[in-house]
């Protein structure tokens, strides 16, 4: 199965921002942390879905950062082309394998076209809904002890921006900046 590799993530040593920017980057920054005593916990945050990240830090800073320059390189490892293709299973009734089969191209190629087609026309609505997971993910792995923290998840899925700003005012500044970014779909307006 291909693993979805960040292009961009942040590091937190504890609720400070440690490094931010592509993965290989941050590992290096992650490694230095470790070794000059960070107070942790140590997580890193892919800047797109706000999921933990895994890294690999041993080694050499150089054997570090090609580790990672690698995996952007080729998330997916052995086994599928490099067209970036996942087999997975769907389950669909028989009219619908029927539909699409009948398509130009098979069911692949049906598929992919819709969901494209979707995924521009859903626009607005499935960005907000991404930028307010990628929140609730980092929020839960790293704010879940600080206060207002469940009515600021309540805000966050109300797409109340004035109540979610107002519970996370008194969080530390890299907690309550990163929040706010992750909370932000790409068009730049407001998730919440």
């Amino acid at each position: 199965m291909a693993t979805n590799t960040p292009q961009t993530c942040t590091a937190f040593d504890g609720f400070r921002m440690l490094a931010s920017g592509a993965l290989p980057v941050v590992a290096v920054a992650v490694r230095h942390a470790i070794g000059t005593g960070a107070t942790g916990p140590l997580l890193t945050f892919d800047d797109a879905t706000g999921k933990v990240i895994d890294l690999d830090v041993r080694g050499t800073n150089a054997e570090i950062a090609a580790r990672h320059a690698a995996q952007l390189d080729d998330p997916r490892g052995r086994g599928r082309p490099k067209l970036g293709v996942v087999a997975r299973e769907v389950t669909l009734l028989p009219r619908h394998w029927d539909w699409l089969a009948a398509q130009p191209g098979g069911a692949s190629v049906a598929l992919r076209k819709l969901v494209e087609d979707a995924r521009r026309g859903g626009g607005g609505a499935v960005q907000r809904r991404a930028a307010t997971d990628a929140a609730y993910r980092f929020l839960s792995a790293l704010a879940g002890d600080l206060p207002g923290y469940e009515e600021a998840i309540r805000a966050l899925f109300a797409n109340d921006a004035e109540g979610f700003a107002r519970q996370i005012t008194a969080w530390p500044a890299d907690v309550r900046g990163y929040a706010a970014k992750l909370a932000a779909p790409v068009s730049g307006e407001p998730a919440i």
